[in-house]
């Protein structure tokens, strides 16, 4: 855990903690891909579709605070401001910038504040009045409700902290991210002690429904089978089981009505079956090239040889789901029969270990095991993606391809790939919300292109450079993507979100792997919803409750 300062926490941990506490006008329930009203009474929407009016909820309680009791219009305008102007915001991007949320502003380079030098209260915020807030957008935002039901959206009391220009504030910025969290939220702060535990306690005023339990506790432990040790002793509700204690012949689930597998695993070493809920997250984890330092017959070399059903199997133990499009499943352009339509096409062997086709192709090319093309798979620090790389390595040995494995830490990585510095690289992505937009923008050609300044805006591709058909056809999809930005222009998104996929698979310049596999294990006193694909650290608690013989009850 990094923050719990709403427009400072980047981290997964930290924002299972903020989603207790703190509340948004939209949100995703417990992490499902649908979205929901949350303090948000009403949404009108302008016919250009740049400008939002909503009507917020009325009466919903803060938790104890100097500042005010309710929830206004002006809290939001405040929250939003800290998140464009604080030297604190990390994700001032996911307000201001077209392709995010986009909120109007003015810059001032002289004088402006915040990473993209806003000049400070020129936010395109409005408040009509205590209940109704106005947004203005500088371009069309097809998904503008579903990116403010991310964290850093959310409301705090106006004035809570002095970081932005016209507030004095009660708290410091470093106490608002350690010590102090001022919500609408069912749960509400008491104590973070860094390294050890979470703790939170009910909000009995809460607006919505419950909380049901009293408290809530997380306890920090790093070495995964001391947390395994800890879950077995019934210390814990939630059970922690580490892949080196994991065992896929343990589940008994079958798929509810929503894609998840639902059902029970075990017995566990304590001898009780756990309740079990198996869920394809909104997540890619790939290998991808720098196109012009790798020619394509061997990126597709390494396609062919590439068996996704034995890297669950025998890296992941089961712990994921294959991979054959960049964009997951379950939030698959036009649903998920459409999905399994692309994924059964896969042109380089569903599953398979395509050995003598990647030969032929690499043969064609000129390469050979006495004259092999050369080429090193940096991967940030993951045993998981260096077994991967053996695999490969070992399977392409004589083929015309000598592969090398290094490793680098993640920010260094990240650094090379964006300066063009790497040529077969992994990385993952994770959905914040639920688009294909938000993923598929990073595949335009043009800002692959890692000798821009500051280096590559998309990945690390240099896709622009190859100038391929496939290439001309993505930036040509994503152009259209982006001059079609009205509701009922969803097909025709829809359509080229597709088109980039095809291009992506058929230059092969990124080679999905697995969708990470979020699974919970949760002893049977525990009654709590089943979560979505957007991640168990999007839940709430506010409807969970314990049998009555629990332990910890």
């Amino acid at each position: 855990m990094t923050s719990f300062d709403p427009i400072q926490s980047t981290d997964t941990a930290s924002a299972s903690k903020l989603g207790e506490a703190y509340e948004n006008l939209t949100h995703y329930p417990n992490g499902e891909t649908r979205l929901e009203n949350q303090l948000v009474e009403e949404v009108k929407i302008s016919d250009d579709l740049l400008t939002y009016t909503f009507s917020i909820k009325q009466g919903v309680p803060y938790h104890d605070n100097p500042i005010k009791d309710e929830l206004t219009a002006h809290d939001f305008k405040y929250e939003w401001r800290r998140l464009a102007e604080s030297s604190a915001s990390e994700r001032a991007n996911f307000c201001l910038q077209p392709g995010f949320l986009g909120i109007d502003h003015e810059t001032d380079e002289e004088n402006g504040v915040g990473s993209f030098n806003v000049a400070p209260d020129t936010l395109a915020v409005e408040v009509v009045d205590d209940y109704t807030l106005e947004m203005t957008l500088s371009e069309v935002e097809p998904a503008a409700l579903d990116i403010l039901a991310y964290d850093s959206f959310c409301a705090m009391p106006e004035g809570l902290v002095g970081d932005i220009e016209g507030y004095d504030g009660e708290y410091s910025q470093e106490e608002i991210a350690a010590e102090v969290m001022v919500g609408t939220g069912a749960f509400q702060f008491e104590s973070w002690e860094s390294g050890s535990e979470v703790r939170m306690t009910a909000f009995d005023d809460y607006w919505g429904e419950g909380p049901y339990l009293d408290s809530l506790h997380w306890a920090v432990i790093e070495e995964d089978e001391a947390a395994f040790t800890y879950s077995m002793e019934k210390n814990s509700d939630f059970v922690a089981i580490p892949t080196g204690q994991y065992d896929s012949s343990l589940i008994d689930a079958e798929p509810d009505d929503r894609g998840r597998q639902y059902g029970t695993y075990g017995p566990v070493e304590n001898g009780e079956v756990l309740e079990y809920v198996g869920i394809p997250e909104l997540s890619t984890f790939y290998v991808a090239f720098n196109a012009p330092q790798v020619p394509r017959p061997v990126r597709r070399a390494i396609a062919y040889v590439t068996n996704h059903e034995e890297l669950i199997n025998e890296v992941f133990k089961g712990r994921g789901q294959e991979a054959f499009s960049f964009t997951p499943p379950a939030m698959w352009p036009g649903g998920f029969d459409n999905y399994t339509g692309f994924r059964d096409n896969w042109p380089y062997g569903m599953n398979e270990t395509n050995i003598d086709q990647a030969q032929q192709v690499l043969e064609e090319a000129g390469y050979s095991e006495s004259d092999p093309f050369q080429l090193t798979l940096t991967t940030y620090q993951s045993d998981t993606f260096q077994q991967f790389g053996r695999l490969t390595r070992d399977k392409l040995a004589g083929s015309g391809v000598q592969l090398e494995l290094e490793e680098a830490p993640f920010g260094s990585l990240l650094e090379r790939g964006a300066n063009g510095d790497l040529a077969f690289y992994s990385l993952g992505w994770i959905w914040s919300w639920v688009d294909p937009a938000y993923g598929l923008y990073g595949f335009e050609p043009r800002i692959t292109d890692t000798s821009r300044e500051g280096g590559a805006d998309g990945y690390y591709l240099d896709w622009n450079s190859v100038d391929t058909e496939p290439s001309q056809r993505a930036q040509e999809a994503w152009e259209t993507i982006e001059n079609n930005p009205a509701p009922e222009d969803e097909d025709i998104r829809n359509e080229n979100f597709v088109a980039m996929e095809r291009a992506v698979r058929e230059d092969m310049v990124l080679l999905p792997l697995f969708h990470n596999l979020g699974e919970s294990f949760r002893y049977q006193w525990v009654n709590a919803p089943r979560g979505g694909a957007l991640g168990g650290h999007r839940s709430q608690s506010n409807t969970t409750w314990l049998d009555a013989d629990a332990p910890n009850r």
